[in-house]
Formats: C-alpha cells, sequence, structure tokens
C-alpha cells in the first residue's frame, strides 16, 4: 500500500515538474537574425577585427526610402545598433582608431556613406545616437553589385597590412578599408 502510495506521490510530482517545464514560452525565430562577420588575417591568427549586426531582410522595401533612410543616421543593421571590435590599434582613412569595442553607426547615401564609429556601446538602434561620442567619421563611395541581397550582409576581405569591410544589401555595396597601425 505505501508503494502504491508513493509511485502516485512521485508520478504526480514529476506530471506537475514536466507540465511547468513544457509551458515555457519561448519567442519565435527573429525575423532579423543576429550574425557576426569575423577578421583573421589566417587561420591560426589572433582575431583583428570582428562585426557583431543584425541582419533586417528587404521583402520588397527600398534601402534609402523605407530602410536605411539617405541623410539620416542608421544603426546598420536592425535590433540593437552594430557593434565593431578592433582587436588592435587601426587606421580608417588617416584616423587612428584605438583598440576597443565601438557602435557602427552609418549615413547612407545614394553616391556615398558616412561611416561613424561611436562610444556609445550596448545601444537599441541609433534612437539615443550621440554626435558628441564619435571617435571617427569617414566617407565611403557607394557602389552598385549584379546580385541582389534580400538580407543585409557583411563580411571582411584581406588587404596588405589590414581589411576591408564588405557591406551588402539588395544591390548597393559598401567597402570600409582598415588599415593596421604600425
Amino acid at each position: 500500500m505505501i508503494k502504491h502510495v508513493l509511485t502516485a506521490f512521485i508520478f504526480t510530482v514529476l506530471t506537475g515538474i514536466s507540465t511547468e517545464l513544457s509551458a515555457q514560452e519561448f519567442s519565435g525565430l527573429d525575423k532579423s537574425p543576429a550574425d557576426i562577420a569575423y577578421y583573421r588575417p589566417s587561420r591560426g591568427a589572433a582575431p583583428m577585427m570582428k562585426v557583431v549586426y543584425s541582419r533586417p531582410q528587404l521583402k520588397g522595401r527600398q534601402i534609402g526610402v523605407d530602410l536605411a533612410r539617405y541623410g539620416e543616421v542608421w544603426r546598420t543593421g536592425a535590433n540593437e545598433a552594430t557593434e565593431i571590435r578592433f582587436y588592435q590599434d587601426m587606421m580608417l582613412g588617416d584616423q587612428t582608431v584605438p583598440a576597443g569595442t565601438y557602435t557602427l553607426f552609418t549615413i547612407p547615401g545614394k553616391e556615398e556613406w558616412t561611416i561613424i564609429l561611436n562610444k556609445d556601446i550596448d545601444v537599441w538602434g541609433a534612437y539615443s545616437y550621440d554626435e558628441e561620442n564619435d571617435a571617427v567619421r569617414f566617407n565611403v563611395p557607394s557602389g552598385k553589385g549584379e546580385k541582389s541581397l534580400d538580407a543585409l550582409s557583411m563580411t571582411f576581405t584581406p588587404e596588405e597590412n589590414g581589411a576591408n569591410l564588405h557591406m551588402g544589401w539588395g544591390k548597393v555595396r559598401v567597402t570600409v578599408p582598415f588599415t593596421v597601425v604600425e
């Protein structure tokens, strides 16, 4: 009799725990999933830089009009503002960028984009963007690709003594050159 009562009690407890665990709510997949682009000069080398960003989708919308509006500060992605980390001092144009983590904002344009590295990190969107905290501002030309990319994409390619960060979305292509400070 005691064995049956004990078994019933254990079953009731485990069923309650099981129900508790299965009742947890998890959010669905993010519509703009997060991604990371890492750059190492070679497989065994220490990292030089990385970008953490969310990948918004065009879904029939237009860059410069509906998304990443021309002339306005943009978080360079979706959700949290994009962050870029340098593991060593870098040059962006003629400006030195000390090693560290920065928010990567941009101001899109038809012919060129303004690249902004800002000292404020862990921010959502560009709503709290403060120009006073810019570490670097630099303009780069905007080009066109043949293939349209529905999701914002970023990748690095090696360059002598540095790397280029390539950003593509729709047919828009932007390249940001970084050089190692020696």
